[in-house]
Formats: structure tokens, C-alpha cells, sequence
């Protein structure tokens, strides 16, 4: 059996609400109810829901950006919410993330070769300049792609620059929360393979959050349903597109357009 990557725990997070009067208490919601999962290195897990579901709180907890109300996060068999800030920084070089938004997620007023490079750890300038020129080639750019700001850039290509500042440290695990959903269609399937193609030179592992099943489909090797914070069924795409078991599942697949990347 494939050695485990990241353990997800029992995981629930609860928000608390604003009062609705100065006497009564705060309402608590519970956008985790449970959540365990496991993900093997160099595999892709997509997590599935309609919005509101929990699957960007889920995002948000594997990459320790937020404190779960209860239950682990396990990557390379370390605790990520037990460590202290600066060990966390440190873990930090084996998993990133890729924002929804590759407008809102990459400064203006900084160069892309600062942007990509914000992740690395201390090193030397040269070392600095080739691990960003790396990067850039890994996904398709121009080391001289570098010195520009964000805003020279279409989407795709800004995309293509939040990717190679993920890969900078070169992760394990990359956290991909609606990667695509912010591009045009006809630049989706680019990306799309372009991080097929990344995992298969790294052998990086996905957690991959989506709506969008077809684009699970394309991308993952399985594919976990989350309904109010639960994870409700879980399976290769090929199963569980073709014979879902859980009615959630199939009221998705129905609501879905049938036609698939290639």
C-alpha cells in the first residue's frame, strides 16, 4: 500500500455567528462535521459540493491557515495545528497553495519573480534567481517573465505564475482550491493539464477542491463528496460518475453538464 502523505482526523470547525440581540448567545455553525480522509503521495484527491458544503474550510485547515474546533491534520507525520510558528514555516516548504482567484492572489506592485519567490527560505540571490526561472520553465514561462508586473499577464498566464510560486519549494502536497473556475473555458483545459503534467514530472500529491465534476474527473484519481461538512462518498471518478450510491452524489451528477475534458 501506497505510504500515506496526509492524514485528515475527525476534523470539524465551528464559526460563531453574530447575536442577534446583546442577550442571547452567538449561533454557532458547524462547517466540519467529522471530516477524515487519507491522501497516498503522488495521488490526486478531489473534493466535491456544491457551495457552502465545507470544502474550502477543508482547504483552509489541511493548509493550517485556520485552526480546526477539533480533530488532526497530519502531513509527513507531523501535526500540522501542534507546531510552533516558526517549525510551521518551516513545514511550509512541503505544501502549498493555488488560489481560486489569479487576479486577487498575486500582488500588482510586486514583480513576478518576487511573487514567485516570496516562499523560499533564506538563500543566496543566485540560488534565489534559478529557483524562479526553474519554476517559470516548469509551467511554460520565460525566465525574463521574471522581471514583469501581473498585470501584463492574461489569466491563464497569471495562473500559470501562482502554480510556479507553489512549486517553488517544491511541496509534496499542493492545495488547489478552484484552480480553474476563474478562467475562461477554453484556457481551463490548459491548466488543467498543465498540472496533470507537473504531477506526473514531481510526483506531487492534490488535494483538489471543485464544483466542477468534470474537472475532478479529468484531473483526479479520487474524488470525495462533501454535504454540510460531511464527507458522504467517496471513489475512482469512473465509479462513482457511472454508479453513485449516495443521492447527493447523483442530484450533482444530474445538475451536471455531461460533456468532459480530453
Amino acid at each position: 500500500m501506497a505510504e500515506a502523505l496526509l492524514e485528515v482526523t475527525d476534523l470539524t470547525k465551528d464559526y460563531r455567528l453574530p447575536r442577534d440581540s446583546l442577550f442571547s448567545p452567538a449561533p454557532v455553525v458547524r462547517a466540519l462535521q467529522g471530516v477524515s480522509l487519507t491522501l497516498e503521495r503522488g495521488r490526486s484527491l478531489g473534493i466535491v459540493g456544491e457551495s457552502g458544503s465545507g470544502k474550502s474550510t477543508l482547504a483552509r485547515l489541511v493548509m493550517a491557515l485556520e485552526a480546526p474546533t477539533s480533530g488532526t491534520v497530519t502531513l509527513l507525520g507531523r501535526d500540522l495545528h501542534a507546531l510552533l510558528p516558526h517549525e510551521l514555516r518551516e513545514a511550509r516548504r512541503d505544501f502549498q497553495m493555488v488560489f481560486q482567484d489569479p487576479y486577487g492572489s498575486l500582488d500588482p506592485r510586486q514583480r513576478v519573480g518576487r511573487i514567485v519567490a516570496e516562499p523560499l527560505p533564506a538563500m543566496s540571490a543566485s540560488e534565489r534567481h534559478q529557483r524562479v526561472a526553474e519554476s517559470l520553465d516548469a509551467v511554460g514561462l520565460r525566465a525574463t517573465d521574471a522581471d514583469k508586473f501581473p498585470h501584463e499577464f492574461s489569466g491563464g498566464q497569471r495562473q500559470r505564475i501562482a502554480i510556479a510560486r507553489a512549486l517553488i519549494t517544491r511541496p509534496q502536497l499542493i492545495v488547489a482550491d478552484e484552480p480553474v473556475s476563474a478562467l475562461d473555458v477554453s484556457v481551463q483545459a490548459q491548466v488543467l493539464n498543465l498540472l496533470q503534467d507537473l504531477r506526473a514530472r514531481f510526483s506531487m500529491a492534490y488535494l483538489f477542491i471543485s464544483h466542477d465534476l468534470a474537472v475532478v474527473d479529468h484531473v483526479c484519481d479520487e474524488v470525495a463528496v462533501m454535504q454540510h461538512g460531511r464527507i458522504v462518498e467517496r471513489g475512482a471518478p469512473e465509479r462513482l460518475f457511472a454508479q453513485a450510491e449516495h443521492p447527493y452524489t447523483r442530484s450533482l451528477i444530474d445538475a451536471a453538464p455531461h460533456a468532459r475534458f480530453q
